[in-house]
């Protein structure tokens, strides 16, 4: 199977952890969109949904599904999303698209956190994947020599503006073998808004595709 019929298959797996009345918290990214396009089929189903992003918001209120300010919400039943990496605990690297923080927010409001990959996210230490983090702009060089002391080699991602107006670094080279510590020690950095290491979010469930069909993992 390509990674394309990877991601929808897992995609799909995902509608069984929609709750009939529930709201639920929407992620973004490739393997969501097919996760939204799935969820057009059965969106009488649910209340609602809280969205990560721009991205997401469009294409949910495309297929007609309503689309909720998160402000309005006090819980969600299930938050469905992607992820650039995921280890064996369930502790995720995301952010390639941008999303990390709202992702976040939306991960917290969730009862459970069901991550849908591909089996090529899965790894045994984080890091393999540049870690992104969000910053506010005039943070931006002093973020970048912080982690460059932590041992990472940190590039602006030039061009891109999140959704909330901030910029972000890519940092390479960081073995991420202890993700809560990690995410604590730069979260807490003037001027960083979030990183995308989600260990204190981490998956309750993960929904991976392989060759021979969608395994379940729980954490």
């Amino acid at each position: 199977m390509t990674q394309d019929e990877l991601k929808a298959l897992v995609a799909k797996a995902a509608i069984d952890y929609v709750g009939a009345g529930t709201i639920i918290g929407v992620g973004t990214g490739s393997t969501v969109n097919h996760f939204i396009d799935a969820l057009a089929l059965v969106k009488d189903r649910i209340a609602g949904t809280v969205s990560s992003s721009i991205q997401s918001t469009e294409r949910l209120r495309a297929h007609g599904i309503p689309v909720l300010d998160a402000n309005d919400v006090e819980i969600l039943s299930v938050y469905i999303d992607g992820a650039d990496e995921i280890d064996h605990r369930g502790h995720m690297i995301k952010g390639g698209g941008a999303a990390l923080t709202r992702e976040k927010i939306v991960a917290d409001m969730a009862a459970q956190f069901v991550c849908i990959v591909d089996v090529s996210k899965q790894v045994d230490v984080l890091g393999r994947f540049p870690l992104p983090v969000e910053v506010i702009p005039m943070a931006r060089a002093q973020v970048a020599r912080r982690l460059r002391q932590l041992g990472g080699e940190p590039t602006w991602r030039e061009g891109v503006v999140t959704d909330n107006g901030n910029l972000i670094l890519d940092v390479r080279g960081l073995k991420i073998t202890d993700p809560l510590s990690m995410e604590q020690e730069i979260n807490q950095w003037p001027g960083v808004v979030t990183c995308g290491i989600f260990a204190r979010h981490k998956a309750s469930v993960c929904l991976m595709g392989t060759a021979q069909g969608v395994q379940t993992l729980r954490y």
